[in-house]
């Protein structure tokens, strides 16, 4: 069942977006060489305390992190680690922000230095799509629209788009109706109607786009070994086109 949002509710959502935008922006400022992925967990967990809200990813069906973080071949849901990062990596944190019950959740990936010409080209093929997908979430096309311009774009620049993990609606709930796939066919799915609340969170790969499953049953990485980028907002549907939520 979709859950539409009041634009009240909207606005409260925004709240938690801004907080999680400014915290992305603050984690691009300390990403460098020899920093972890831990060390990035806990500035992100206190700046969300800082200003009066909870990592809403914290102890979801177990897992111990208030911040996924995947590097180089992990698509998503990395578990922060005390290994540096290193110059040529790249590392997306992704994180659901709960503020005062109402949830916002966007990933963004970050260069660690100086990145090959291939991860340069990831990341940005990655965020366009990001944005092709949002141009397409107005009232009345369908999640298929969204689903096949991220897609047609993607392939057209010689790579592949995940399957396995999509986007989602969202407002108490971290995963709510509908799902939102990065693939499909145009014309396809629900309607998108206005007080819509959803996530677009393409995970783009270099090569193949099936994944493995760590040990850990949480860390999703390319079967290939090859790298992966994600870039994600959450954004309203309203009468005047989408709103991002989570807008840096």
């Amino acid at each position: 069942m979709v859950i539409i949002k009041t634009m009240e509710e909207i606005e409260k959502m925004q709240k938690a977006g801004e907080i999680l935008a400014n915290c992305h922006k603050e984690i691009a400022k300390i990403i460098k060489p020899g920093i972890s992925t831990l060390e990035i967990d806990e500035f992100a967990e206190e700046y969300m305390k800082k200003h009066g809200s909870t990592p809403e990813q914290k102890g979801y069906e177990g897992y111990p992190f208030a911040t996924c973080a995947s590097v180089n071949d992990e698509i998503c849901h990395g578990f922060p680690n005390k290994k540096p990062l290193k110059n040529g990596d790249i590392v997306t944190i992704d994180m659901v922000v709960n503020l005062d019950g109402w949830l916002a959740d966007s990933a963004w990936s970050y260069a660690v230095g100086d990145i090959s010409l291939e991860a340069e080209k990831l990341l940005k093929v990655t965020k366009n799509a990001l944005y092709i997908g949002i141009e397409k979430a107005v009232i009345g096309n369908r999640i298929g629209d969204i689903s096949h311009a991220i897609q047609e774009y993607v392939e057209g620049e010689g790579f592949s788009v995940v399957r396995d993990f999509v986007g989602h609606g969202i407002g108490r709930n971290m995963h709510e109706d509908p799902q939102v796939p990065h693939f499909g066919r145009p014309g396809r799915g629900l309607r998108l109607m206005e007080g819509m609340v959803l996530t677009i969170e393409p995970m783009v790969n270099v090569g193949t786009y099936r994944c493995k499953i760590d040990e850990n049953q949480w860390t999703a990485r390319t079967l290939d070994g090859k790298l992966s980028a994600q870039y994600e907002h959450t954004l309203a549907i309203t009468k005047d086109g989408p709103i991002i939520i989570t807008k840096q």
